[in-house]
């Protein structure tokens, strides 16, 4: 696929390096992609980065460039839930830039994107179960689960039952005509609105590729593969992540707050973290106007301290049902 050979501009990049400068010895970039960030990082003064990404396509389109920094760039194929053992050693710096790239949307074949006419695959690995697999054989009631909780689609149910009537007459196949089942089961959206297909497509990807499962376990891994005064970066595209890595962050940095003053006291732990941003950071007007898909875009940075590393109560994380294990009728 011919094209520039950065099509894909990192979100958020430059307060991100701000916020998390002096940038200095061994960092990881969990979510590789077109290379933005380890780029960034190199050239703002990272000794190495290395870059891991579980889509094996990624390190292809590096071809162009990576030489250039030598072997201060090292590229593995894999997942960021394992980042420690990627890394082998501690790090001063974590960079993650969660869910789908530009570079991804924008290729049909991959079949992220209801404006883009293609097989519906959407997985990140491009192995194990595709979209279609989930589309055409989960029950009526796993997709409506997975479109409400993971999409927030208030129409979840009736989506799910036109999928499943449209799969009895042929398996649904494309991209194309998911959203036009999707779009059938809505109001035309009025002008400035988000596409009909946009909650449902999100939803199916997150499923496919267990990103909510992945994502705690990766937090996890950071905390365990940072040294102390190493920097958590992570970047959210939607308000479920958000909500998820803003609470790991709360618990970890004992910020999250003593729960109800009825409930007896809960033992507290030593801080793993200490919060550089309270609040999430937006991108700025400059921004905007030259990556639009940059709007919904969330940054959080913290600092590891020297506590013991440990696993998290996944029940204060506010994840969706689905990933819980939980399912509603």
């Amino acid at each position: 696929m011919s094209g520039p050979a950065a099509p894909h501009v990192p979100v958020l990049l430059r307060p991100l390096l701000a916020a998390v400068a002096p940038v200095r010895g061994l960092w990881l970039d969990g979510t590789f992609g077109a290379g933005g960030y380890a780029r960034g990082l190199l050239d703002a003064g990272a000794a190495c980065v290395i870059g891991v990404d579980r889509d094996p396509s990624v390190f292809v389109m590096a071809d162009a460039w990576k030489n250039q920094y030598g072997d201060r760039l090292r590229m593995v194929h894999g997942t960021f839930d394992r980042m420690d053992e990627h890394a082998g050693e501690p790090l001063d710096g974590i960079v993650l830039d969660l869910g789908v790239s530009s570079m991804q949307l924008d290729q049909a074949e991959r079949g992220f994107s209801f404006t883009r006419d293609g097989p519906l695959d959407m997985r990140m690995s491009q192995q194990g179960e595709s979209a279609r697999d989930l589309v055409n054989t989960a029950s009526e009631s796993t997709l409506a689960d997975i479109l409400f909780h993971y999409g927030e689609e208030r129409a979840s149910r009736r989506i799910a039952r036109a999928i499943v009537r449209k799969r009895t007459e042929a398996p649904i196949e494309t991209t194309a005509e998911l959203a036009s089942i999707v779009a059938a089961c809505l109001p035309r959206p009025k002008p400035g609105q988000s596409h009909p297909a946009t909650r449902s497509f999100q939803a199916i990807r997150i499923a496919v590729n267990t990103e909510f499962e992945q994502l705690v376990a990766g937090l996890e891994a950071a905390e365990r593969a940072l040294k102390p005064g190493g920097r958590l970066a992570v970047v959210t595209f939607h308000s479920l992540e958000d909500r998820v890595v803003k609470r790991f962050l709360q618990q970890r940095s004992g910020t999250g707050g003593s729960g109800s003053r009825h409930a007896p006291d809960i033992p507290t732990e030593a801080p793993r973290f200490r919060l550089l941003s309270r609040r999430g950071i937006s991108p700025d007007d400059e921004e905007l106007v030259t990556n639009p898909r940059a709007r919904s875009a969330r940054l959080r940075v913290a600092e590891r301290l020297d506590a013991p590393a440990g696993p998290v109560d996944r029940t204060v994380l506010g994840l969706p049902a689905p990933a819980l294990g939980e399912r509603q009728g």
